[in-house]
């Protein structure tokens, strides 16, 4: 290098920067080290990153997927519908179906959780109009807003604290699952519970240290507001995370001598963290003492119900064995379910064989990643054990652990991929081969693949096979009251341009006249439901001017009555007298109340199912589909399960081959001809030229 003479000017250049003169140079950007989580890869470890989303982008495809579900997923879970769609549709309208649940004298539904869900159906009908079928549906999007942000949040958090393929694959199993589209848009406790089990487990997944006072503040708000606000037992989820964090080290350091002080600053800080989640418990029971007119803690008779009761409770209402949630948990998890119960014994075979996935070993003064891992594993088997034992079983109370079920599988099958890197290494003896293989990528590829491939198969068969409620519904509020307007004068509906189609199709919103369904009251028309109550899809489905009535069936259980009836405008003022009356018929024991049925003959319409190629027929459930004294008004295709193959019932390919095995029956609504022909002709509305 030349050397310059003193007092010699010179000229230096440096990069061009888009900062404006005068301001400071902004830092360096710190990358961030993927190799920080609990799980570590061992391959490609300076190699870039595998692609994952964003938080931002993760939830606008969560939320495509979730909005979908929204409006074409069923309701499969007549709970959902009277215990909790048919509350917040008396709030809303103030009439609607009323269990012995919401009763004051057993009070075990919570009205401050019903009460949360009246501001998207309020605030729809106040910008569109005072039909309800928005109202319905907007509830739903708000559900599905909620699932898809709590989804997003927990799958970042895996990326960030588990691990970059963890998160991957649990990103795919959540979004295709076909439990998740069911659950994550369900109005109920469970799913409720499931959306804060989320956020309160990405809490728990980073290690606790005694100076994170915020991820333990936050991961016991998250856990409280499931079980206080939704279902109480789904605190069981967060057994593990209060172990670790009163009697494990997780990230901190703790000397011998100090073992006694930091525990002390260990439980203190929960008790603390416990006091201030509790304080959630109060606007609780004051909403639910507003409404029953006593004072009523929810939580606590829901345990006592479920739990301490002797002479009656759940199983009143079935028992089923173990297999009962395994070939649930199969149908909307597939191949996640076994990946998900092998995930521990997986985590114990990976400490053995390939330690250094899990991170340094630690010494007796800090918990190890293993320890770590096991911690987040267990809250799955924690919860299968429990709801394993109780005889009384349902679909729904799988829904708070679905998450940690993807979470589990995804674990195991990384854990899995890590054993194929490690015998791949050993038999090559060339790290670098192994680097540069793309076995394990398209091993894992395989799994996910089939797993949204079942998934997605299974939510069209849910869709296709059992859609048939909801249609009917649909039909009956779009074509068969206008029909019945048109017909007596009280509205001008245009001919149909094909004489195939119903209705005339219009050729923009303006083209479609608007029907007020409030014309439909004086004809006081009943819609009955027999055998097929429980597939009744709701209040919010049915016009205000039309009454849902029950027929007898083979049924011999308790069945809903009704709420008693406030004004349509009354708010909520009227509706907490009608919460508070003790309603006559309805008890815990599960018995029939003959009060609650009506004549059919003074059914106007009936929905009721028949099965052509295998026709039953009972005193109680005859053959209505064929009787000479009911029309047809609409009848949609219903799978007949029992006589259908087991494998074409539960996925839907496309194609005739694959339907040639499944046998359908028919799912109608059915026009009562004698007492529509008479009040048609009684309220004809003659207009004068």
């Amino acid at each position: 290098m030349a050397t310059l003479r003193p007092g010699t000017e010179t000229i230096r250049f440096r990069r061009p920067t888009n900062q404006p003169s005068g301001d400071k140079p902004s830092a360096p950007s710190i990358r961030k080290n993927r190799h920080a989580g609990l799980l570590q890869d061992q391959l490609r470890r300076s190699q870039k990153a595998p692609m994952c989303a964003s938080f931002s982008l993760a939830f606008r495809i969560f939320l495509l997927v979730r909005v979908t579900g929204a409006m074409y997923s069923g309701l499969s879970d007549c709970d959902e519908v009277f215990n909790f769609w048919e509350p917040l549709h008396y709030l809303d309208r103030g009439h609607a179906f009323q269990t012995w649940e919401t009763s004051p004298q057993y009070s075990i539904r919570s009205w401050a959780y019903i009460l949360i869900h009246l501001f998207p159906a309020k605030v729809v009908t106040f910008m569109f109009g005072p039909e309800k079928r928005p109202a319905f549906f907007a509830v739903r999007v708000v559900l599905a807003l909620v699932s898809a942000t709590c989804e997003a949040f927990f799958y970042r958090t895996v990326v960030d604290k588990i691990n970059y393929r963890v998160g991957r694959y649990l990103f795919f199993m959540m979004l295709f699952s076909a439990g998740m589209w069911n659950a994550s848009v369900a109005f109920l406790p469970s799913s409720f519970a499931m959306y804060f089990n989320c956020i309160g487990f990405a809490y728990f997944i980073e290690p606790t240290t005694s100076t994170n006072m915020r991820r333990t503040l936050l991961a016991t708000m998250a856990f409280a507001t499931g079980a206080l606000i939704g279902w109480p037992f789904s605190i069981a989820v967060a057994l593990p995370f209060v172990f670790e964090e009163l009697f494990l080290y997780a990230k901190d350091n703790v000397a011998p001598m100090n073992q006694t002080s930091w525990r002390i600053q260990r439980w203190s800080r929960l008790l603390q963290c416990g006091l201030v989640a509790a304080l959630l418990l109060f606007p609780v029971v004051a909403i639910d003492t507003l409404f029953y007119g006593k004072l009523t803690i929810v939580p606590w008779n829901i345990v006592e119900y479920n739990v301490l009761s002797s002479n009656h409770g759940p199983n009143l209402y079935g028992t089923e064995p173990l297999s009962f949630y395994v070939n649930n948990l199969l149908l909307n998890t597939n191949i996640a379910l076994p990946f998900a119960v092998l995930s521990l014994p997986a985590l114990l075979i990976t400490h053995r064989v390939d330690f250094k996935r899990l991170g340094e070993r630690a010494g007796p003064e800090r918990s190890s990643p293993y320890t770590l891992m096991v911690m987040r594993l267990l809250p799955m088997y924690v919860w299968f054990a429990i709801f394993g034992a109780q005889p009384h079983k349902e679909e729904r109370f799988m829904y708070p652990v679905y998450p940690l079920i993807f979470f589990n599988a995804a674990v195991c099958l990384y854990l899995m991929r890590g054993w194929v890197e490690v015998a791949y290494v050993a038999y090559t003896k060339s790290p670098y081969r192994a680097s540069q293989a793309v076995i394990f990528s398209r091993l894992t590829l395989s799994v996910l693949a089939a797993s949204v491939v079942i998934s997605v198969t299974r939510g069209i068969a849910l869709y296709h096979y059992y859609r048939a409620p909801m249609a009917l519904m649909n039909h009956f509020e779009a074509y068969e009251i206008p029909r019945v307007l048109n017909a007596t004068g009280y509205v001008r509906l245009p001919p149909p341009q094909d004489p195939r189609h119903k209705r005339r199709i219009p050729e923009s919103d303006e083209d479609e006249p608007r029907i007020d369904y409030d014309l439909i009251t004086p004809f006081n028309l009943t819609l009955c439901f027999g055998k097929e109550w429980y597939r009744f899809p709701g209040s919010y489905l049915v016009p205000d001017g039309v009454t849902v009535e029950w027929i007898k069936s083979e049924f011999d259980g308790m069945l809903p009555g009704h709420f008693k009836r406030t004004p349509k405008k009354g708010g909520l003022v009227s509706r907490i007298h009608g919460t508070r009356v003790v309603p006559g018929g309805l008890n815990d024991m599960n018995k029939e109340e003959p009060s609650f049925y009506v004549d059919v003959n003074t059914c106007d319409y009936l929905v009721d199912s028949d099965y052509p190629l295998h026709p039953t027929s009972t005193p109680h459930e005859p053959r209505y589909a064929v009787h000479e004294a009911w029309d047809r008004v609409k009848c949609e295709p219903f799978l007949d399960a029992s006589h259908s193959s087991l494998l074409t019932r539960t996925l839907w390919v496309p194609g005739e081959k694959w339907q040639q095995t499944n046998e359908y029956g028919d799912y109608c609504l059915l026009r009562n001809k004698r007492n529509m022909e008479r009040k048609e002709r009684v309220l004809t509305v003659h207009r004068t030229k």
